[in-house]
């Protein structure tokens, strides 16, 4: 669906995992793979997090149990060198099979590594982890040509009109709400010039722009929530050295932001970091169009629930 459009080497960090993508890519053809999945960067990472596989794991499958797992679910041998080509770690080999196998049999096993996840973690489940869960059904529901309600939600939600009068509602001073304005109305022009990665960055720093401003006339508010964020020493840290998902987060909790908003507004954040070269080049990230229009969908629903017209 619309947000699938849009939706970490070593095992530890997404940027070393990343190098040499291409001599791995021609090791796989060459072992007769195909890249095949159409799993996007960030269904990825969301995967990844659920999966707990940063330290080379998979949920707690040992090497026997992981076996048993692709055997038992999609009749492979999860052991094959095929699979090995980016190392021996459970995960290496999750991600192997990932680019070289079909989008039917990578969803009917991630579909079957979900139940076992939400089986372990319900008793214990937070909200990020129901996010994160919710985010993974979609994209497993997409390789398996199953749309999920969830999906369904996602896009009532990115087809609503929100307007363009909110930003003259916004709970700003008048020197921030006319800088907010003037990127707001850049944004537009980089759509209509199809500049699609402009509008990712100025979406991105709109919506901390915003946040910000929010945040340093309710400081007091703020600071209750549970998500204020504290340093070492466990003092509360100034407003303006929140991180913008912790902006995010905080919004949500003192109720200013709803909870659609709040999961869209991570992957604006996620795009937003795109502004690093490096960074884009790692991930593959080519925004289009399609991802521009969508960023600048989830910050005018960001723009409504901040004027208090959601």
């Amino acid at each position: 669906m619309l947000l699938n459009k849009i939706m970490l080497g070593t095992d530890k960090t997404y940027a070393r995992k990343t190098e040499g993508c291409g001599k791995q890519k021609a090791a796989l053809t060459a072992c007769g793979g195909v890249l095949m999945s159409t799993l996007k960067d960030l269904e990825k990472r969301q995967l990844e997090d659920l999966l707990g596989m940063a330290n080379g794991y998979v949920l707690d499958y040992n090497n026997a149990t992981f076996s048993a797992l692709f055997r038992e679910t999609v009749n492979i041998d999860i052991n094959s060198q095929r699979y090995t080509i980016k190392g021996d770690s459970k995960a290496k080999r999750m991600r192997t099979f990932w680019e070289i196998e079909s989008d039917a049999i990578v969803g009917k096993l991630l579909a079957e590594l979900l139940q076992v996840w939400n089986y372990c973690n319900s008793p214990r489940k937070t909200e990020k982890d129901s996010v994160c869960y919710a985010a993974c059904r979609v994209s497993v529901g997409r390789l398996s040509g199953v749309a999920s309600r969830d999906d369904d939600a996602e896009t009532v939600f990115l087809r609503k009109n929100f307007g363009e009068e909110s930003l003259n509602r916004l709970p700003l001073d008048a020197m921030m709400l006319q800088i907010i304005r003037s990127r707001y109305s850049e944004a537009i022009q980089c759509l209509q010039h199809d500049a699609p990665l402009a509008v990712v960055i100025l979406c991105g720093s709109i919506l901390e722009g915003m946040l910000l401003g929010v945040a340093s006339c309710r400081i007091a508010e703020f600071n209750g929530s549970a998500c204020a964020p504290k340093d070492k020493a466990g003092k509360l840290m100034a407003i303006h050295d929140w991180k913008l998902f912790q902006l995010i987060d905080a919004a949500h909790d003192v109720g200013l932001l709803s909870l659609d908003v709040k999961k869209f507004g991570h992957v604006l954040r996620d795009f937003r970091n795109y502004i690093h070269p490096h960074q884009q080049i790692c991930c593959e990230f080519h925004p289009d169009k399609h991802t521009a229009q969508i960023c600048l969908q989830v910050l005018r629903a960001a723009i409504a629930s901040l004027a208090g017209l959601r």
